[in-house]
């Protein structure tokens, strides 16, 4: 089993989704992004119990500890070499990788990098109108555009504060 599928299923066996996996092997460094699934509720905590995080979705502190405990004995288990584990949110400029976050996301600003120039143009920043017939939808500047998910290179959600 490759590493990033193992990590996959792990995280997804702790109620988590994995949003991304690095690693650097100069630094033998492997970073793990995860955040809550898509429809995800907290659930209400019982009189006098404090609440186990943020109502909809969000990534905390313990998430992340339990997360990287969890990893560790794993890779012990697997025989998996690394010096350091990084576990944390994807933070407010989400990477977009599966065709499901483009349909989670619909209606946020996002950032598009494609693989093969549309019109000269590589990056395309605007509003993800989802999915339509295996094509991002990316409203710019009043005008939709269709990009097939296999030119899409890179996309990341654009926070707003």
């Amino acid at each position: 089993m490759q590493i990033a599928e193992l990590i996959e299923q792990a995280v997804t066996g702790l109620g988590y989704e994995l949003v991304d996996f690095e690693t650097s092997p100069r630094a033998r460094l492997m970073r793990v992004f995860i955040d809550r699934p898509a429809g995800f509720v907290a659930p209400v905590p019982a009189e006098g119990e404090a609440a186990a995080g943020p109502a909809q979705g969000g990534i905390t502190v313990e998430d992340c500890a339990n997360v990287s405990n969890h990893l560790t004995r794993l890779f012990t288990v697997e025989n998996i070499d690394y010096d350091r584990l990084e576990v944390s949110s994807p933070g407010m400029d989400r990477p977009l990788k599966k065709a499901a976050d483009f349909e989670r996301f619909a209606g946020k600003e996002a950032q598009l990098k494609l693989r093969i120039p549309v019109c000269n143009q590589r990056n395309f920043s605007g509003v993800l109108g989802g999915l339509k017939e295996g094509s991002v939808v990316l409203v710019a500047e009043g005008v939709e555009h269709a990009f097939p998910l296999d030119n899409v290179e890179k996309a990341r959600l654009i926070p707003k504060f």
